[in-house]
């Protein structure tokens, strides 16, 4: 690695013309012990997995880290996660995990990683369902892997976490847009609904798509959607937005929008919600399976309420 001050070094190598004095001030960011970097560098997980390799330089960037690197969405926990071969290092802000001979790596933008389908495997004994299928997701999003090769991995897998590996990986989705949109999906799911499906195309007469939708039951013609802010900060994207609800209310479609809150506030309502415009769409709609208690938290007032509609 250039010894340069944007990227981490140590303190008995650092570049030229970096004093002890000028390390002590705001100048510089101190990531671990004896880890430096220019205050001004921005904290990539690349740069934190590379300034980790620095303390513990035989190891192999694993876990959520890896996750980050392969560019999967896990959640932040502030530490970066190193697999050590011998010995398990004891630093502030990093943690280490036994690395057994079996373990698949490779080496990417110069570190070594796990491979993306070990990172799944691994987190597997670290995660809950959603967040599983949530990194699961995001790492075919992002061509990482396919959905066949974590069902036939998972399948084959016999370390910890095996079994929710196994059943994470037969709910991964292609063509999945965000994490929220995968927490919407698997809110449904885990409340015995029966799947909707994802990314489905609305075309023009020429075969181009005109509109997709996150979530739908296209025999029924319901929409189930999740909305970002961005929807609503984006003058295109609201225009667009615009005209996709003048064609379902043309052509006699239902959508149920859904944004932050009701995911993580309130999700009873929200299954109540979605669960009346099913059946106001001639659906069947199945009893309710508490499972998704486990995995979403209600308020309160949102506990008592009659989600089984």
């Amino acid at each position: 690695m250039a010894a340069d001050e944007s990227a981490p070094f140590r303190r008995g190598q650092r570049p030229a013309g970096v004093t002890d004095w000028r390390l002590r001030t705001a100048s510089f960011r101190r990531l671990f012990h004896d880890v430096y970097v220019d205050r001004a560098a921005e904290l990539t997980p690349v740069l934190l997995a590379s300034a980790a390799l620095l303390v513990v330089p035989d190891a192999t960037v694993s876990h959520h880290s890896a996750a980050r690197l392969w560019g999967g969405i896990v959640p932040d926990d502030g530490i970066v996660h190193l697999a050590c071969p011998s010995r398990r290092a004891q630093v502030e802000g990093i943690r280490s995990h036994r690395f057994g001979p079996s373990k698949a790596t490779t080496v990417w933008r110069r570190l070594p990683v796990t491979t993306p389908i070990q990172t799944f495997l691994d987190l597997a004994a670290v995660l809950c369902l959603v967040d599983l299928v949530v990194l699961g997701d995001s790492l075919v999003r992002r061509k990482r892997v396919t959905v066949e090769m974590l069902v036939e991995a998972a399948s084959a897998h016999r370390g910890p976490g095996s079994r929710l590996a196994r059943r994470a990986a037969r709910l991964v989705r292609a063509d999945v847009d965000s994490a929220m949109e995968t927490r919407l999906r698997m809110l449904m799911v885990l409340s015995g609904l029966p799947e909707p499906v994802v990314n489905h195309k609305i075309r023009w007469p020429d075969g181009q798509v005109r509109f997709r939708f996150d979530l739908s039951y296209p025999k029924a013609g319901l929409v189930v959607e999740y909305d970002g802010r961005q929807h609503a900060d984006s003058t295109t994207q609201w225009g667009s937005d615009l005209g996709r609800r003048e064609w379902l209310d043309g052509n006699d479609w239902r959508i149920v929008v859904v944004i932050a809150t009701d995911l993580h506030r309130t999700p009873a309502a929200t299954l109540h919600r979605i669960r009346a415009a099913m059946r106001q769409r001639g659906m069947a709609v199945p009893p309710v399976d508490d499972e998704w208690r486990r995995h979403f938290t209600s308020l309160p007032e949102d506990v008592h309420d009659p989600a089984s509609g």
